[in-house]
């Protein structure tokens, strides 16, 4: 089948434990770039493996399949095994290699199933590690050179067991005091404040030897980056005069999901999609109303031709840096579940280790997307 290349601008969930006949034909039909999971779709260790194997198959070309393995409360795989700590109890403990020791372990846990891109690490910095804004627990530091060295740590690991990493989320929302998932807030920061903390930490990992292999740009408005308005993930001024020529980073970029409430609530959707596209996005994320999907590609045709074409070269060089996914065993899953739960002892201690984060849901959607 000759399908229009724009599907591969799209990064989409998937409904289920299994892709129906259905939802094979629209695969077939959009050819998405990559896909993301979530704990909707995650069952067994045998019926996630082949949901990953079934989304290869349905796919042309490589797909991205990623998932948000964090470490905590925002870890999709702690549904078959156990849960790894979370970011700010791997600082409290201050010991990198544990981090290290996580970073691998995640990345081996990730190929086992099949995913190739973990959306991690975040690079946020913890001002207020209580804030409602969906990051508690999430950052690796309270400061932009501890988040540098530890966030560093994790990122090295994973890479070196071959599955990508993702820096979140670009230019930094931590400072935000509302969760965009529900809402866009708009922070009136300084340049000046910016460039000493979140820009200082982006600015390292968008160049060099810790560079993360892509970015996802958050649902936030800065004032001071872009006057007009737009949050972050659909400005030019942030995504493409800032990250792209201003920092250098040559990876991939990717929008959050555009299906959170800081973007529906103040913008249509074919408009979202225009905008994501023409602020410098190469994959647009659309996490939950994925039937839209046939609706965002018929948008995707009328955008201008250089801007399709510009992400389709980035999509391009990160697909050739995908790694194929290791031999499946439920042995080998129970083997690395050990480790992390290993992990987690020496983290926490044997009675800190045995109580785990809640899944309920209540303090952020990100908890049980």
């Amino acid at each position: 089948m000759k399908c229009s290349p724009v599907g591969q601008l799209l990064l989409l969930g998937v409904p289920g434990y299994e892709v129906d006949d259905d939802f094979a034909d629209f695969i077939r039909r959009i050819q998405p770039g990559g896909f993301i999971l979530f704990g909707r779709n995650i069952e067994s260790p045998s019926q996630l493996r082949r949901l990953t194997d079934r989304l290869r198959e349905l796919s042309e070309i490589e797909p991205i399949i990623t998932i948000d393995q964090e470490g905590g409360r925002v870890s999709r795989l702690k549904l078959l095994g156990n849960e790894p700590p979370n970011a700010r109890q791997l600082r409290d403990k201050g010991d990198p290699s544990l981090i290290a020791r996580h970073g691998e372990l995640t990345g081996k846990l990730l190929k086992l199933f099949g995913f190739n891109l973990d959306l991690c690490p975040v690079l946020d910095i913890a001002f207020d590690d209580e804030a409602d804004n969906s990051l508690r627990g999430r950052c690796y530091g309270t400061t932009a050179d501890q988040v540098i060295g530890l966030s560093g740590v994790f990122n090295k690991a994973l890479q070196t067991t071959g599955v990508l990493s993702c820096g979140k989320h670009f230019p930094g929302y931590s400072s935000a005091l509302s969760d965009p998932h529900h809402e866009l807030s708009a922070l009136p920061r300084s340049r000046s404040e910016l460039e000493e903390h979140e820009l200082k930490v982006f600015r390292h990992f968008a160049h060099g030897d810790q560079t993360v292999d892509s970015m996802m740009i958050g649902h936030i408005a800065f004032a001071e980056l872009d006057p007009s308005g737009l949050p972050a993930s659909l400005s030019p001024e942030v995504t493409t005069k800032l990250l792209r020529d201003e920092m250098g980073f040559r990876g991939l970029v990717m929008t959050d999901d555009l299906d959170m409430g800081a973007i529906l609530n103040n913008h249509g959707f074919d408009e979202m999609i225009r905008l994501g596209l023409a602020a410098g996005n190469d994959l647009l994320m659309i996490c939950h109303r994925t039937e839209l999907a046939e609706q965002a590609a018929k948008v995707l045709k009328t955008c201008p031709v250089e801007e399709i074409q510009r992400a389709l070269e980035f999509i391009k060089a990160f697909k050739a840096r995908l790694v194929a996914p290791s031999p499946f065993s439920e042995e080998a899953f129970r083997e690395l579940d050990r480790g992390v739960w290993d992990l987690r002892v020496a983290t926490l201690g044997a009675e800190g280790a045995a109580s785990r984060s809640p899944e309920d849901g209540k303090r952020s959607p990100v908890e049980i997307y």
